[in-house]
């Protein structure tokens, strides 16, 4: 069977190894040069011993090249160096007196050493080749008469050649079995590590670390974007936030403390818990926005009375339909001034619960967007075209400035529906005269346009602003309060954003902007 280790086995701690031990080669192969015969050694053979020491320095420069392994392979190179070992170690004890020169400890540790950084049945070859030219030594001298050493030391010595090689090569296997669980270990604290990381910085909440010296150790992007600060990590705690900075050094608090801070002045939940990493000065601070919990509550609570609404309008619109039937037959019938007023008085009042049931049944109609690419210049002239029709002089009142080739990606019928609605508030309160309604089209970016729609009117208290696009919220007393919600809802439907302007104080009528792609 084959001694020859696996070059893929070898390691670079096992690479480190043999560079420590071929030092060890060239300590003691200049130490038989240098002083080998004042001490002792070769005086049997002088010759033969400085030969054998001369080729085993050369051999060991030769082989201590880093590109040997390349050449030879790591485990040839074991072989050579420890057939060199044994080889040269043997020829300095035959010409050094036999046993008695204790030139076999030196073995002992050579065996040690390449039992450490060979693998395979290399080192007890090794062993084997020293024990046999050992007791070969020893039977020679017996035989000739000379004094080498006792059997039976020689006896224990080759058993401990056999048990030094084995044990430095278990513990040489072991310790490449600890590395590679080491390594392995490694890395899935890594894979772990990265997996929390990605799931710090994709979380929802804010997480800030502040260090005892009050200084942001790590914050995750949440934390920049609710402190609306761009870095945060690095800067003291007092300088984020002053608030943060008495949380942090009142301590631990589970329960939490609502607080608005940072530069956009958040409402946020603050919670601190102590102990990171278990370094006691350390906290941690979690950040929730309650403001994006209450819009979500909002949303659910909108979405369950949408589907309520919905349902309840079914019921209600047949019989509504008779009510108004029934309204305008008693129009057609002579009858007195009162009774004609009455009569009208119902119809309006049921035809205004029959827009109110529309407006709310549009709002289950969002799914159904098929945008496409709409020239919004014949668009929006034909919606004006619609309003006008009873009265042709009304079409000064609008003005419009849109290029022929500008398109918006959104469905028909819900623009329609999104552009009719603030044509009609526009009109609602411009003044009437010319050009009191102004229609703009313009594309921002590549790809991108915004709809503008601004008239002349008083324009949108500050106090109406927050609720303006809020479900059944209205300022007018013959308004559902549907119309703008329904608007915004439609626009998100196709991709689009709809909101109110900043007031501008030289023009302070209302300015709504519509904006999205050209194409869908």
């Amino acid at each position: 069977m084959s001694i020859v280790a696996s070059d893929t086995d070898f390691n670079p701690a096992r690479r480190k190894a043999l560079r420590y031990f071929n030092l060890l080669r060239l300590v003691v192969a200049g130490f038989f040069l240098m002083a080998g015969a004042r001490v002792g050694f070769g005086f049997e053979a002088p010759a033969a011993f400085y030969v054998a020491v001369v080729v085993y320095l050369i051999a060991i420069l030769l082989l201590g090249f880093p590109d040997t392994e390349d050449r030879v392979g790591f485990g040839r190179l074991m072989i050579i160096q420890g057939l060199a070992d044994v080889i040269v170690l043997d020829v300095v004890l035959w010409t050094s007196g036999g046993y008695s020169s204790g030139i076999s400890a030196l073995m002992m540790i050579m065996l040690a050493g390449l039992g450490l950084v060979a693998e395979g049945r290399t080192v007890l070859a090794m062993a084997s080749l020293a024990t046999i030219s050992l007791l070969v030594e020893t039977v020679q001298r017996a035989v000739l008469g000379h004094s080498g050493g006792e059997f039976f030391h020689v006896g224990l010595t080759s058993l401990a050649f056999f048990g030094i090689a084995l044990m430095a090569q278990l513990l040489a296997q072991r310790a490449k079995t600890n590395a590679g669980l080491a390594a392995a270990r490694g890395e899935e604290l890594a894979h772990q590590e990265a997996i929390n990381a990605h799931i710090i910085s994709e979380m929802t909440d804010g997480v800030i670390v502040v260090g005892a010296d009050g200084v942001v150790l790590h914050a995750n992007r949440s934390a920049s974007v609710l402190l609306d600060e761009p870095q945060i990590e690095g800067c003291a705690i007092a300088k984020v936030d002053p608030r943060l900075a008495e949380f942090c050094r009142a301590g631990s608090n589970d329960v939490g403390q609502l607080v608005e801070i940072g530069q956009a002045r958040r409402l946020l939940r603050c919670r601190v818990a102590g102990g990171v990493s278990g370094i006691k000065n350390d906290v941690l601070v979690y950040l929730t926005d309650l403001e994006d919990i209450q819009r979500r509550m909002q949303q659910l609570k909108l979405a369950s009375l949408g589907r309520l609404t919905a349902s309840m309008a079914h019921e209600i619109r047949n019989p509504l339909s008779a009510v108004i039937q029934a309204a305008e037959l008693l129009q057609e019938e002579k009858r007195s001034d009162m009774q004609v007023r009455l009569a009208r008085i119902v119809k309006d009042n049921a035809s205004r619960i029959e827009r109110m049931i529309r407006d709310v049944l549009a709002l289950g109609r969002r799914e159904q967007a098929q945008p496409v690419a709409l020239p919004l210049a014949a668009v929006v002239d034909d919606i004006i075209e619609s309003r006008i029709l009873s009265d042709p002089a009304e079409r000064a009142v609008y003005s419009v400035h849109i290029d022929p080739e500008v398109t918006l990606g959104v469905d028909p019928s819900h623009l329609h529906q999104i552009l009719d609605n603030l044509l009609g508030n526009a009109r609602r309160y411009c003044s009437g005269q010319a050009g009191a309604i102004e229609i703009v089209a313009e594309t921002v970016a590549a790809g991108q346009v915004c709809l503008h729609v601004r008239d002349d009117g008083p324009g949108v208290r500050d106090t109406v602003r927050a609720n303006l696009f809020e479900p059944f919220f209205t300022s007018h007393p013959k308004g559902t309060g549907l119309g703008l919600y329904i608007a915004r809802e439609l626009a998100e439907a196709n991709g689009l954003g709809l909101e109110l302007a900043a007031h501008d104080p030289v023009r302070p009528g209302a300015h709504f902007i519509l904006t999205g792609r050209s194409q869908p």
